[in-house]
């Protein structure tokens, strides 16, 4: 292409980044409603911006005609874990997929950079259904915990800043948190057990306080004021204090209330 009108170049990355965000989450959200453990924990994702292609296009000697081809990080995708046992997993999902094919795999997490940088790096080739027909582009697929991405964050804030010549002692300290950062997953790792248990009593004591909120509400709206009244106090009390088997016994009293006005 002589000339890239670019607002149009970058509508499948645009996409592309949308549908694979959904069907990310969509996984999240089927782990939940199993009541199971997901190993993901949320996803982002972005296109790059033109003056970024054409910036990294300069440095990697990529011809404009070759862009699509050639860079496989236009379309970004960012997936957010709690344990670094969990990477392994979202890999694996997305290995086991059909709808995207993978071209190759950076592991960073075991190979780790210089600057101390680590994450998951799975490069693919996902088709968009266009209004002219399937498109296929590339997308990088970034998967890292919590602790990583912050480091990650900070670091690409300090390239920014310096136009990516970080000063030597920024560079050193920089090395040393992303060693920080990493001993902070590996203790998380080993409490997982007991981060997840607290984590999925979380989950069962805020889906019954939901509940019987919802109870409550059709009380009110059947006229049972004082009924609904008394249960709200006594949710109020619980909030605080109760233990999930008086909340259940308490969405059982408001599923009672209403019982006996149907």
């Amino acid at each position: 292409m002589a000339k890239v009108e670019w607002k149009t170049f970058l509508i499948p990355y645009e996409q592309a980044v949308e549908e694979i965000k959904i069907k990310l989450k969509s996984i999240r959200k089927e782990y939940r409603k199993r009541n199971e453990y997901s190993p993901i924990e949320f996803v982002t994702g972005r296109v790059k911006e033109v003056s970024s292609i054409l910036e990294k296009a300069n440095k990697c000697n990529i011809h404009i005609d070759k862009i699509g081809e050639q860079m496989e990080d236009i379309a970004g995708i960012r997936v957010m874990c709690q344990f670094v046992s969990d990477i392994t997993k979202v890999v694996s999902i997305i290995r086991n997929r059909k709808d995207m094919e993978i071209m190759y795999e950076k592991d960073y997490v075991q190979n780790v950079k210089k600057s101390g940088y680590r994450s998951y790096h799975v490069i693919v080739k996902y088709t968009v259904n266009m209004a002219e027909g399937p498109k296929e582009i590339l997308a990088e697929l970034q998967i890292r915990t919590l602790a990583m991405n912050f480091w990650a964050t900070i670091e690409h804030s300090l390239n920014y800043k310096y136009k990516k010549d970080i000063p030597e002692d920024i560079k050193k300290k920089l090395q040393a948190a992303a060693d920080t950062a990493f001993q902070l997953d590996e203790q998380m790792l080993e409490i997982k057990d007991e981060i997840m248990d607290a984590q999925k009593l979380f989950e069962v004591k805020s889906s019954l306080i939901s509940n019987i909120l919802d109870n409550i509400a059709s009380l009110i709206s059947l006229g049972q004021i004082s009924d609904a009244a008394r249960c709200r106090i006594k949710l109020n009390v619980l909030i605080e204090k109760g233990e999930v088997l008086e909340l259940n016994n308490l969405f059982e009293v408001t599923e009672n209330l209403l019982g006996k006005e149907k």
